[in-house]
């Protein structure tokens, strides 16, 4: 039996870095985020995708998104 709040959706985020670049001292990142009423998954190499991959749930209620977000 699955509850859901009608106010509230629920993701689960996982970030692992999959390779180092010693020339440039960084890792490469690597993502996914999963939306858990509906399965959904996205996978990204930026952060930035994280708010984007949210922001229509927000829409949807009716919760407007930050201006920077």
């Amino acid at each position: 039996m699955q509850i859901q709040e009608p106010s509230s959706h629920s993701f689960i985020v996982k970030i692992w870095a999959e390779e180092f670049v010693p020339a440039q001292h960084q890792a490469v990142w690597r993502g996914h985020i999963t939306h858990v009423g509906s399965g959904e998954r996205r996978y990204l190499q930026e952060l930035d995708k994280i708010a984007e991959f949210i922001k229509p749930y927000m829409q949807e209620l009716t919760v407007p998104p930050e201006e920077n977000a």
